[in-house]
């Protein structure tokens, strides 16, 4: 009987490791988070997305914005490829994200996503120019925070980054949908089946944040992981009640409601965070890390 209990207890443990999930950390938008490397040294985090390109497209020339880490202008980014290299090190994906809340950026036609995709894989990813914004490092793949702009050729952009993958180091795609179900912006996109990692914001949407109670957020989980066929899903959330304008879970409450409620899911991935300046402030990351 002893024997049957451990073997059940282990093969619990088991289901438990297998369904883990991971963080991933939106760092770059705040001169006071700490350096790329050492977000990267906290051990917390298995994704890092560098907010934003926030400019491109339509014709525009892109431009990324790190806020007060370092000037693009002045060619002043370039020294982040050691940050990246140490990152990848330690197995953390290092993914740059375009779009934003605040951006300049627009596709206009097939043929402006082909050449944005061009753009990125020239220099962010595996091609070569001589003005990479972050120096020689190949980024892990492109994270989509479409909030504005354009509901058309998203999915042209995908399936332009995708097929560099075969060109050999994979491109991975990822996505910041809000929870109202589907995407105002990137719908089509996430249909495609090409994106690798969706993080749906869960916050600064009423609808199908957590208020309290977990039944509209439980409902927008299931409704996204049941039609979009991305590999994995992951609980976006703010890290402190000042990251976002409502939407913050206490993590009392993420672990003994939320994590529990959502986690059966075959395409849990784990939380993703806005922002590290306010993980900083809060420690939630640390507090959630073995939950997670």
């Amino acid at each position: 009987m002893a024997y049957r209990l451990a073997l059940l207890s282990s093969m619990m443990l088991l289901a438990v490791a297998a369904n883990a999930g991971g963080i991933a950390i939106y760092w770059g938008q705040n001169g006071g988070e700490g350096t790329l490397a050492e977000t990267c040294s906290t051990g917390n985090y298995d994704f890092v997305n560098l907010a934003f390109l926030a400019t491109f497209g339509n014709g525009q020339p892109p431009m990324i914005n790190l806020a007060g880490h370092c000037d693009p202008y002045s060619n002043g980014c370039t020294s982040l490829t050691t940050d990246i290299k140490s990152c990848q090190a330690k197995g953390i994906k290092v993914m740059l994200t375009i779009g934003g809340a605040a951006g300049s950026y627009y596709l206009t036609s097939a043929a402006d996503a082909k050449q944005v995709a061009t753009y990125l894989w020239n220099n962010f990813l595996g091609g070569k120019s001589t003005t990479r914004p972050l120096g020689e490092a190949v980024l892990d793949g492109i994270d989509f925070d479409i909030e504005g702009g354009t509901t058309q050729h998203w999915d042209d952009l995908a399936r332009y980054l995708s097929e560099y993958s075969s060109q050999g180091k994979k491109v991975y795609l990822t996505a910041a949908p809000q929870c109202p179900f589907p995407d105002a912006y990137i719908r089509t996109a996430l249909k495609t089946g090409l994106f690798d990692y969706v993080w749906v914001q869960f916050y600064n949407n009423p609808p199908c944040q957590y208020s309290g109670g977990i039944t509209n957020l439980e409902d927008a989980w299931k409704q996204w992981t049941a039609e979009i066929p991305a590999t994995k899903i992951f609980l976006g959330l703010p890290a402190s009640p000042a990251a976002a304008g409502s939407g913050y879970i206490p993590v009392g409450d993420l672990t003994s409601q939320v994590l529990p409620a959502i986690k059966g899911s075959a395409k849990y991935g784990g939380v993703m965070l806005w922002d590290k300046y306010y993980d900083d402030q809060s420690g939630y990351s640390s507090s959630i890390k073995s939950h997670v």
